[in-house]
């Protein structure tokens, strides 16, 4: 038996097949990944190195999976959240010689075992989504802080954690924050989450959503995109936000702004946004309509207060799949899409893969810059670099046969000077 199938923890290996006929639709869709594909195969600038990534096991990071295992890497997959794992995905890695350790509908218990099975593999690289290998590897595994070479993070929220152990003098080895590019956050965080999620909303509840409310809170570039396709999709929207800059913004965008409790007395639909927790709570949902749908956004299943909602409900049961009825004393009714988690990845197949043909660009790019800076760089969270920004923004245009402008040298002075 091959080596990496003894290696792996998965569900079922049988169903390779249809694993590999979603990676193969996706490939078709990527062609900036497609490119650097035949970079890497052709450089190797991670051969002989391990990277373990943390992500959401589906098609599209299955993928980038293969594009660093062609550039010479041992690769070892694991999931980032156990809900958007797709055993059909995993087992068509696993038959294609990429140890992996997840399965769909993992167990709190199990999802720590399985980041620990991936961390047994000893990586010089890794790719996190949300920091939870960062955080494992510094807090149980840190035999592994000598060894880890660096690593790129994909999320916000992943980013926070990260900025606030640099912040604290934790942090040891670099981390490359991918979600600080402009090629992740104005396409991958505002088209890609913008219709996702509503993708996934539509599919799981079979509503309409054209004359509904739709509350978002939070108005970063993930808020934007949601808030932006519910217009379009002909609801009425309020933005719920902390941030006074941003709530101005969403008013200019022509959105209603306001707190929380008095948007839960008009929203049909909520749709947390933020990154932080306890954003819809026992003190909301008394004030909600009967038939109110919650669902998130956000990295973990933390915003919408589920112990509390099961606490102040009187039963609960599926009703359909991804969608738990909490039916209050008062026999109001709401609706919890995916237990809270991710509704985009959890009830559907998140961003779509000429979206996530960028972002894992930019991944797989950070990674060659750590291989190509290995030991130069001191342990700290750092920018993509504007070069790769820059070439996958240039790489996406040239897949598209589209062409742009270019300044002059007497316009780069131009702009160079201050004395005209």
């Amino acid at each position: 038996m091959d080596d990496g199938v003894m290696d792996s923890t998965i569900r079922d290996l049988a169903l390779a097949p249809q694993g590999q006929r979603k990676i193969d639709w996706v490939n078709a869709h990527m062609p900036v990944l497609n490119y650097l594909r035949q970079e890497f195969d052709r450089d190797q600038p991670f051969k002989g190195k391990k990277v373990v990534i943390c992500l959401h096991l589906e098609a599209k990071t299955a993928y980038l999976s293969k594009v660093i295992q062609a550039g010479g890497a041992q690769v070892v997959v694991v999931a980032s959240n156990p809900l958007s794992t797709q055993d059909d995905v995993v087992a068509a890695l696993v038959k294609g010689g990429i140890r992996a350790h997840a399965w769909h509908g993992a167990t709190e218990n199990e999802y720590r075992t399985h980041l620990n099975h991936a961390l047994d593999f000893i990586p010089d690289y890794i790719i996190d989504d949300g920091g939870d290998l960062v955080s494992t590897i510094h807090k149980e595994r840190q035999e592994l802080l000598t060894k880890v070479i660096g690593g790129a993070e994909e999320t916000t929220t992943g980013i926070l954690r990260l900025r606030s152990m640099e912040k604290s003098g934790e942090l040891r080895f670099p981390m490359i924050a991918v979600n600080d590019a402009e090629c992740k956050y104005l396409f991958d965080n505002r088209y890609g989450t913008g219709q996702s999620v509503w993708d996934s909303i539509m599919r799981t509840t079979n509503l309409v959503v054209a004359g509904k409310t739709a509350v978002i809170a939070g108005y970063g570039w993930c808020g934007k995109g949601v808030a932006l396709r519910a217009k379009g999709l002909g609801a009425q929207v309020i933005v719920c936000e902390v941030d006074p800059i941003k709530a101005n913004e969403a008013w200019m965008d022509g959105f209603q702004v306001m707190p929380m409790l008095e948007a839960s007395k008009l929203g049909d639909i909520f749709i947390t946004v933020t990154g932080n927790k306890d954003v819809i709570t026992c003190e909301h949902f008394p004030a909600m309509k009967s038939g109110a749908i919650l669902c998130n956004a956000g990295h973990f299943d933390v915003e919408v207060n589920r112990v509390e909602l099961t606490a102040l409900a009187g039963s609960r049961r599926i009703v359909r799949p991804n969608i738990e009825e909490f039916t209050l004393r008062s026999d109001k009714r709401l609706y919890l899409l995916a237990e809270g988690r991710l509704v985009n990845l959890a009830a559907g197949d998140g961003h779509p893969a000429e979206v996530m043909d960028m972002t894992f660009a930019l991944q797989a790019l950070s990674l060659r810059y750590l291989a190509e800076n290995a030991g130069r760089l001191k342990p700290y969270v750092f920018r993509v670099p504007k070069e790769i920004d820059k070439r996958v923004a240039l790489l996406r245009l040239k897949s598209l046969n589209l062409n742009i402008d270019s300044l002059s040298l007497e316009q780069e002075k131009y702009l160079a000077s201050w004395n005209h």
